[in-house]
């Protein structure tokens, strides 16, 4: 296929689309596929077609839009009207109110308009509004012409500078400017150079990069390519853990449906370019996500990190240059190709443009998949966005950033999310999961939680890890267990800083976050666990019978 073929392929899908004068897109992900989603699709495909408006009505099955507590979810367009918790019963009453009426089933609409109000969705324009399983709605959608841009008229530097000057940084939690990365690997010595998207999100209660992927696999697939362009690769992995068998299934096929239309492969739409992506599965480990331990994965041997230098960049797989991006980064590329590196430096602030995604969890009345501007204060997420704290409770702090991330209290839910904001907090952007506690929640056992995790997940390799870790468990197990003594506190204070200071990766670096943020914020709970024996939570101090 040559350049010119694509816009053809998407001015005649674009026509066939036109003809149906409504869409009716059933959300088919990961978390609406256990409440009945197929089911549901098939009763709109019977139901178009038993009340005559199957020429007009075009029935799809989608990703999810973000609305995850709700589902199944189904989005009719034009008008991008969302309906929740659909059952086969209430698809023909949609499709009969909808369609032939023309008069929306208000009883099923989704009613909380403030869910969306201060979302801005780049990463995720697609989700919910494109077939993931059919190449044809992503490039109707604009798709692969940033990549025809690329190979038509730019130069390999000019799409260095655009991605530089986008000030775009890795959403993989870091923060490091991608445009910055790019240039280190383009300039490396050594061939083959290869591109990895990482894909693993180990973070529990994280689930914007499976979303994604699910909803949307070309805009990865894209933004591989077109880094791969960039910095001379030919080969990329996506590496995603295995748990993930939606996504896994979504990506491949979409992989193959690129592969035939010539977007990946040897000369690419008849250009001397030449890429190809490959899957490479995770085991479900926690520190897989760093990326030195990914390269490890990808390679065969064990995923555990190792010390750098030599970076990625000029040693990676196999010893040879590697770019390693999160997915949600590399999905922005196409938007800034397209548009300009300034006009996506534009969006958020100065020192952190663009849009995050977040998992929205915990005691919050409207959880579920969002993508906000960068600057966005913590309160108009956890409030304007989330809805507030759940049945009446009082807002207590929210965890953001994962097992790795810090919590943080009320007198502070005004800062901006942004990488410098959050790390001064005690916080970390992390793969993006915020988690909402309540006045019923005890930091204490927050705390304890996550370091428990970390313990579990830690590969064991350097000894700050492996036994500060445990050594602040077996602290907490004490305390929460009524067998604290008040020079603990100063224990796991030193203790956590010398597992950030002196631990090998960023994973081990971070781990201590939930315990100084909660020592630095609620240390008063710790004291009361201490003198008291008491948890106004009533969470600690449970007997072995759960008394």
């Amino acid at each position: 296929m040559k350049l010119a073929d694509l816009q053809k392929i998407a001015e005649q899908e674009i026509d066939f689309q036109r003809a149906y004068k409504y869409r009716i897109n059933v959300c088919c992900s990961s978390g609406c596929m256990p409440l009945g989603a197929l089911k549901v699709l098939e009763a709109f495909e019977k139901a178009v077609k038993e009340l005559g408006v199957e020429k007009e009505c075009k029935v799809a099955r989608t990703g999810c839009p973000g609305t995850c507590s709700v589902g199944p979810v189904v989005v009719v367009e034009p008008g991008d009207y969302i309906y929740q918790q659909v059952t086969p019963e209430k698809a023909r009453e949609i499709v009969r109110d909808h369609v032939v009426l023309g008069l929306p089933a208000k009883d099923l609409l989704y009613s909380n308009e403030q869910f969306f109000k201060k979302q801005k969705r780049l990463v995720l324009r697609n989700a919910g509004k494109i077939d993931p399983y059919r190449i044809q709605d992503y490039i109707a959608m604009g798709g692969y012409s940033a990549l025809v841009k690329c190979l038509a008229t730019m130069t390999s530097q000019g799409v260095i500078y655009e991605v530089m000057t986008s000030g775009l940084r890795g959403r993989g939690g870091a923060g490091f400017p991608t445009g910055q990365k790019w240039s280190l690997v383009a300039r490396a010595h050594g061939s083959p150079k290869y591109i990895v998207a990482n894909l693993d999100e180990g973070d529990p209660g994280v689930f914007a990069n499976r979303t994604l992927a699910e909803a949307d696999p070309h805009a990865i697939l894209e933004g591989m390519a077109i880094a791969a362009f960039a910095v001379g690769a030919e080969k990329g992995y996506i590496y995603i853990r295995a748990e993930y068998p939606l996504a896994i299934q979504t990506l491949q096929r979409a992989i193959t449906q690129a592969r035939s239309m010539s977007l990946l492969g040897n000369n690419i739409l008849e250009t001397s370019f030449k890429f190809d992506v490959e899957l490479r599965l995770g085991a479900g480990a926690f520190v897989a996500g760093e990326e030195t331990a990914i390269l490890a994965s990808v390679e065969g041997r064990r995923a555990m990190p190792r010390p750098r230098p030599p970076y990625p960049a000029n040693s990676g797989l196999w010893g040879k240059p590697t770019l390693i991006q999160n997915v949600e980064t590399l999905a922005n590329i196409p938007l800034i190709i397209l548009n300009g590196g300034l006009w996506f430096s534009k969006i958020g602030t100065p020192k952190c443009t663009g849009t995050k995604c977040f998992s929205l969890t915990g005691k919050v009345n409207n959880p579920g998949l969002i993508e906000v501007p960068m600057g966005i204060t913590l309160r108009e997420v956890v409030f304007d966005i989330g809805g507030g704290v759940q049945k009446g409770r009082k807002f207590k702090a929210v965890l953001v950033g994962g097992p790795s991330g810090g919590c943080i209290p009320e007198t502070h839910i005004d800062q901006p999310i942004d990488y410098e904001s959050l790390k001064n907090l005690g916080a970390i952007m992390g793969s993006g999961g915020i988690v909402v506690l309540d006045d019923q929640s005890c930091m204490v056992d927050t705390a304890k939680f996550f370091t428990e995790f970390c313990v579990d997940e830690s590969c064991g390799k350097c000894t700050p890890c492996r036994v500060g870790l445990t050594k602040i468990k077996g602290i907490y197990d004490a305390i929460t267990q009524g067998n604290g003594k008040m020079e603990d506190i100063t224990v796991l204070e030193k203790t956590s800083v010398y597992i950030r200071d002196a631990s090998l990766c960023g994973l081990g670096q971070t781990a201590p976050n939930p315990v100084l943020t909660t020592l630095r914020y609620f240390k008063d709970e710790y004291i009361q666990h201490i003198k008291d024996k008491k948890c106004s939570a009533g969470r600690c101090f449970k007997t072995k019978e759960g008394e």
